[in-house]
């Protein structure tokens, strides 16, 4: 069974290091900036006070927010164009080749599969626009199947050496240029034809097929209980096993739970309530970040609340002393390889079954439209407990928060004591020696 067991986190750890996933987990990286200051402005213009739009339009009058919108807009809804040259930076970056050139022919690769027209309500057509429809959200997946197509034949071209090449003393700047024309003319052959294709067999862009055939059913299946309940356990148990889970699992969900977010906001921004039963998306980064891993993955914020409560051991002591300042803001590897925690039988129960619970509790909360569904609206990774769900959700998420908060406790205790009492033996047998 060990033998086993390790053959199968040493094939996550071979899927993980692919060049596709890395190109990937980095690319995404990248957005970071992008949804974290859009956040930023979007919280602002929605802050979860009651009759707060009222009172700055009384101050600012009724077009109070069109500047905090406008900023909003212009990071979410251009997001699928910032993965394709994340990934393809990312892809050519981590071959050491020119990332810059890489990345750009992904983003004209993008545009060129995607929509240049928009229907007016009343029929009209209006070309040669970039509609956001597509760079946003609803474009993710295909900007993610750009951005690794254009780096692989990007990277293919240059290890072959299919490039034009400078004579020594040209600037490199120069010579990256020259040599991105062979590729480039490839990716942008295959982009066009793959175009043509679409709109002469069926008169839509490749985005909007693969939003339809690929993004879509991927964005349900995401938004299910099962699905839920798959990423969690996953990111718990590849932690625990000394991989980094949140950065294995998210690499690769992290797109797909960004567009169901992405959607969420659409439905806020037409002044629907983003609810089950309004058809919100309830799956979300928010969700993982700030209700089933906050403290760190496993929840573990709980266990050494329940550490400093009960542990008379040394060891349990201190580094629960040690962990409790970086736990508050979600950063638990102090007691994650401290205690351990890796590979530690005592804990492995708690540590997959509290963010278990946690999704389960927030999930529900959602369901029953207790918990809104959240838009785009993200909180830096660090935000403590209870301030982040705040913010995400007002006084309900903040609540939801602290009751998964109190049930972390009151399950990582009976584990906590147990652990206390091998680690006081080892320290007796260790005095004895």
């Amino acid at each position: 069974m060990k033998e086993f067991i390790n053959k199968v986190f040493e094939g996550f750890m071979k899927f993980a290091s692919t060049r596709p996933i890395t190109a990937l987990k980095d690319g995404f990286v990248l957005t970071m900036p992008a949804t974290l200051i859009g956040s930023l402005f979007l919280l602002i213009a929605n802050l979860p006070f009651p009759g707060y739009a009222d009172f700055m339009a009384d101050i600012f009058g009724e077009n109070w927010n069109i500047g905090l919108s406008q900023v909003s807009a212009c990071t979410f809804d251009i997001l699928a164009m910032i993965i394709a040259v994340g990934i393809g930076y990312a892809y050519a970056k981590n071959e050491k080749m020119d990332g810059i050139s890489c990345g750009v022919l992904s983003l004209i690769s993008f545009l060129i599969v995607s929509a240049s027209t928009v229907t007016t309500e009343a029929g009209d057509v209006i070309g040669g626009v970039i509609p956001r429809t597509w760079t946003g959200g609803n474009g993710v997946i295909s900007a993610i199947i750009v951005g690794l197509v254009v780096g692989n034949i990007f990277t293919f071209c240059i290890k072959k050496n299919l490039k034009i090449k400078m004579p020594a003393g040209v600037p490199e700047g120069v010579t990256n240029a020259f040599s991105a024309l062979i590729p480039g003319f490839f990716v942008i052959l295959v982009s066009m034809i793959a175009y043509q294709l679409c709109m002469a067999f069926g008169g839509v862009s490749l985005t909007e097929v693969i939003f339809k055939v690929i993004q879509t059913p991927l964005q349900n299946l995401s938004s299910t209980w099962t699905g839920g309940i798959i990423i969690v356990l996953l990111i718990s148990i590849l932690f625990w096993a000394g991989l980094h889970g949140p950065n294995i699992v998210m690499g690769v969900m992290a797109p797909v739970l960004t567009a169901n977010a992405l959607a969420n906001q659409a439905l806020i921004d037409a002044g629907t309530a983003a609810t089950a039963a309004n058809g919100a998306r309830l799956l979300t980064p928010q969700i993982i970040d700030c209700f089933v891993k906050f403290g760190g993955t496993g929840i573990t914020i709980g266990m050494l609340i329940a550490a400093l409560i009960s542990a008379k051991s040394g060891q349990l002591k201190e580094i629960s002393k040690l962990s409790i300042v970086p736990g508050l803001f979600n950063i638990n590897e102090p007691v994650i390889f401290g205690l351990p925690v890796v590979y530690n039988p005592i804990m492995l129960i708690p540590f997959i079954l509290v963010p278990l619970i946690a999704f389960i509790i927030t999930y529900g909360a959602a369901s029953i439209g207790f918990l809104n569904a959240f838009g785009s609206v993200q909180v830096p990774w660090t935000t403590p407990v209870i301030v982040s769900g705040f913010l995400l959700g007002g006084w309900r998420g903040a609540l939801i928060q602290a009751i998964i908060l109190v049930i972390s406790v009151i399950i990582y205790f009976p584990f906590v004591k147990r652990q206390d009492i091998v680690c006081r033996k080892q320290e007796e047998a260790a005095r004895e020696n």
